[in-house]
């Protein structure tokens, strides 16, 4: 109150001195006399530099006597050692090692399709069948001239073993034995490709070529096989992260079209650089137990390539940098339980990560700094703590 009674005053002075100049001023402008006018000028600059050493003490007084003097409100916020982690975050896509096209090897009519689209099968199951042509008929007139040829050359191996007989009928009928049963195990083996079955456990994903098409090797597939239990996320990494992100680093998997997040570690690194891009190859395991996870699905990736225990950290806007690229805080000391002096620390920082940054050097465990309205603050100032960030 005292001190807006105060500045009502000289309000009232300056006025009452212009106005009173301002007379005076006309008077001698209305003489033409330039001496006059000069000397006029002099004694008006004079009282205004009067008053200006009156509002100088005036101040000064108040500064002293005012109790109510306010510093720069800021908030603090306490140093503490915690576990830190630092993530790369980068985009993969889900793939599977089991996810073939199931091409005939036979040609012929496809007479039987055994599945359906989204069917599960087992290993070795039937999933389809070629028309043989005729070579299940074949192959019984081959397998009963092997057994006329097998028996044939039993009894003449237990003549010759008696002696009885030439050498080389003997000859002649192991050779037709062997013959024989190598004639059979060939065309075993062409209408065995007659038969379609699952090179391992998975799901049918499509149905290609309906029952009732003619089908021949090297042209249109069958059908598409999936194995969704033994899936991955393929990702390529920038080759500066080549010592940091190793096998057996943890990763947290997010997949935004299933707005689902799972844990994953790294299962494999590429040891080949891509010239074109300077990336390098990882894999990550990816736990599909429910079936939602899809091969070419996109991920998202958050590799953690740095740990550190007991690591000091402070938040990002904490800090301040100066015209030499030096970062510095505002540490607290002598706080009487409102106010403090804010002293300007230069520190040494490591990585960031969420807002956060590794502290390496130049500050301690538990000491408070400024952390909002540090940007205005000058080293030494006197600053009023608004609250406690812990």
């Amino acid at each position: 109150m005292k001190k807006f009674i105060t500045i009502i005053f000289i309000v009232s002075l300056i006025f009452n001195c212009s106005e009173k100049n301002s007379h005076g001023v006309d008077a001698v402008i209305e003489s033409g006399d330039l001496t006059r006018m000069k000397t006029k000028r002099t004694e008006v600059l004079a009282s205004f530099d009067s008053i200006s050493n009156v509002l100088e003490r005036l101040e000064t007084a108040i500064t002293e006597k005012d109790t109510t003097k306010r510093y720069n409100l800021v908030t603090t916020y306490k140093v503490k050692d915690t576990t830190f982690n630092s993530y790369i975050s980068i985009q993969g896509s889900v793939e599977t090692a089991e996810n073939i096209l199931i091409y005939p090897e036979y040609q012929g009519v496809l007479s039987q399709v055994y599945v359906k689209q989204g069917q599960k099968v087992s290993k070795g199951q039937i999933l389809a069948r070629i028309d043989d042509g005729g070579l299940s008929s074949q192959l019984a007139q081959l397998e009963a001239q092997y057994q006329l040829a097998k028996t044939t050359y039993e009894r003449q191996h237990r003549l010759w073993e008696q002696k009885i007989g030439s050498e080389i009928q003997y000859l002649q009928v192991k050779t037709n034995m062997e013959s024989a049963q190598s004639s059979v195990q060939q065309l075993k083996s062409q209408l065995g490709k007659t038969t379609i079955t699952a090179p391992f456990s998975g799901v049918i994903d499509d149905i290609i070529t309906e029952q009732g098409q003619v089908v021949a090797p090297g042209m249109q597939a069958i059908m598409r096989f999936v194995n969704l239990g033994d899936m991955y996320v393929r990702a390529s990494i920038p080759e500066n992260y080549l010592r940091s992100v190793t096998k057996g680093s943890g990763v947290k998997l997010t997949f935004p079209a299933l707005g689902k997040t799972v844990e994953g570690k790294v299962r494999t690194v590429g040891s080949y650089i891509n010239p074109s891009n300077r990336t390098f190859e990882i894999e990550v395991d990816v736990p599909s137990k429910d079936g939602n996870i899809k091969p070419n699905l996109i991920a998202n990736l958050e590799i953690n390539n740095y740990t550190k225990e007991d690591a000091l950290v402070v938040p990002t806007d904490c800090i301040q940098e100066n015209a030499k690229g030096e970062k510095y805080v505002f540490v607290l000391k002598d706080f009487d339980g409102k106010n403090a002096e804010a002293i300007q620390t230069e520190i040494e920082t490591g990585k960031s990560q969420n807002g956060m940054m590794e502290v390496t050097g130049g500050l301690s465990k538990d000491v408070e700094i400024v952390k909002d309205g540090a940007l205005t603050l000058k080293n030494g100032e006197t600053v009023t703590i608004k609250n406690t960030n812990q």
